[in-house]
């Protein structure tokens, strides 16, 4: 592709009708389009929610859907794109990241006394990246129509007005009632909010476009505002920003292994190499089942391990694990789920709020730490390297009757059971092949799934560019 001769250009801002619109999905296809394009561009999201969260270079949490748009837009993630991660603890409560590091004083703080405090931090860390980067695209939260919240809103009117951003506004059309949503959208806005929204967008759109006159003119002659760009449906493993929506129960002719689905579950994004892989179903088990047709069983990490635990027992869940574990299925813990396979789990300073029995498949005892360990690491295993990281609260003791696969105290395993607390094993193919074999899958070429993730961004900023959503046309004439 043609390189574009670039200087400074007004923000883009991608906002949503809802939740899940598919924000997070545009911002980072639309960071790939401009960097295949000589751009330089990084991607800004004031407060993410998200119990997803990545370490960075320097050690600081950052949401998994920055991290991914700055590998989008082929620049090293950094805390500066996003300054405030809010990661939930309970129903109505969250630990609040600043900066990348816990900030327990915020934290306990009520939601409406928070703006004050965070704020420096939002506007600090936006003019840092508008004066680095020829052009930033910045996600918003939610909806920006959600008027209970414009008094304590640091993430999305209130980034569009501090820096003039160019807002655009999707909606998931797969849904249905777009057109109504964002005309309700618009009109919650300000005359001053208004006035920044550039363009209104369809995401996930199926069939023939030309059904879908005369609504983009109705539109467009309610508000003035055109539909920029419609983007087509399209399959793609780029990971879910804080949900993880997929159903997919266990199927017959493939290694079925159940992924726990408890409350407070983390970092389920580093499992969409199983879920994406030919001939392995990765289901989903939220409710009290049968366990014995799945090869393996996976418990994610957790922000709320206490809480996690307790769900699997009132669910009936927990017993299900046991017994599937002493009858010879892998079952393998990742971080939270690796101290809940445990013996027991301390907390001493009050880190959850209680301790906790865990369902004693590993013979190990974790004792929760007020201080965080956050960090990437490149672990040597089996003679290979394997990039991963940390994110834990605890520190875990092994038995003699456990041993250690992992380097650092970092992994342990008896039998059949598992355990470890980094991050991102599954992105590595050695590793993912290492584990699939022992569940009867044979051999074939594995990518690292970065490779493959990589390739992906490209697919959606092409299906970008191709959508009629010229947003090449802000820059000088291409050399």
């Amino acid at each position: 592709m043609k390189k574009i001769k670039t200087r400074f250009r007004k923000p883009i801002m991608i906002m949503g009708c809802t939740s899940d619109a598919g924000k997070s999905f545009l911002t980072a296809g639309i960071c790939r389009l401009l960097s295949n394009h000589g751009i330089t561009v990084a991607p800004f999201k004031a407060q993410n929610m998200s119990n997803n969260a990545a370490v960075t270079a320097q050690g600081l949490e950052i949401g998994r859907a920055q991290y991914l748009q700055a590998l989008a837009a082929r620049v090293v993630p950094h805390v500066t794109m996003n300054p405030i991660l809010l990661k939930p603890t309970a129903d109505t409560q969250s630990q609040v990241i600043v900066m990348g590091k816990p900030d327990n004083e915020i934290s306990a703080l009520p939601w409406t006394a928070r703006r004050e405090r965070l704020w420096p931090y939002v506007k600090k860390s936006l003019h840092a990246l508008l004066k680095k980067y020829h052009q930033v695209v910045i996600e918003g939260a939610g909806s920006p129509a959600a008027v209970n919240l414009r008094k304590g809103d640091i993430v999305n009117m209130s980034v569009a007005l501090e820096c003039g951003a160019e807002v655009y506004i999707v909606s998931d059309i797969d849904r249905g009632g777009s057109f109504a949503h964002l005309l309700g959208t618009w009109e919650c806005l300000a005359p001053q909010e208004r006035a920044l929204v550039k363009g209104f967008i369809l995401n996930k759109f199926r069939g023939d476009k030309t059904l879908l006159a005369p609504a983009p003119a109705w539109l467009e002659k309610k508000t003035g505002v055109p539909v920029a760009a419609i983007i087509p449906f399209m399959a793609h493993c780029l990971p879910e920003e804080d949900a993880f929506h997929d159903r997919t129960t266990a199927r017959p002719d493939t290694i079925n292994i159940a992924l726990v689905g408890y409350p407070f579950a983390s970092n389920l994004d580093e499992f969409d190499a199983l879920k994406n892989m030919p001939g392995v179903t990765l289901a989903p088990i939220r409710d009290c089942q049968l366990l014995a047709g799945f090869e393996a069983i996976i418990l994610p990490g957790s922000k709320n391990t206490a809480a996690s635990l307790a769900y699997l027992r009132a669910s009936g869940l927990a017993a299900q694990i046991c017994r599937a574990g002493q009858q010879g299925t892998m079952v393998m813990g990742i971080c939270g789920g690796m101290q809940m396979l445990g013996q027991t789990i301390s907390d001493p300073a009050g880190i959850e709020g209680r301790g906790e029995q865990g369902l004693g498949l590993l013979p190990i005892d974790t004792i929760l730490e007020p201080e965080k360990i956050t960090r990437q690491r490149t672990i040597n295993w089996n003679g290979l390297k394997l990039n991963s990281y940390e994110i834990h609260h605890g520190r875990t003791t092994a038995t003699d009757r456990v041993e250690t696969f992992l380097e650092d105290g970092l992994g342990f395993q008896r039998d059949n059971v598992w355990g470890a607390y980094m991050h991102g094993l599954f992105d590595n193919a050695s590793f993912r092949a290492f584990i699939l074999s022992r569940l009867g899958w044979r051999a074939q070429t594995l990518k690292d799934w970065q490779t493959v993730v990589d390739a992906n961004l490209n697919v959606v900023a092409q299906a970008i560019e191709d959508s009629g959503w010229d947003l090449l046309k802000r820059y000088v004439s291409a050399v």
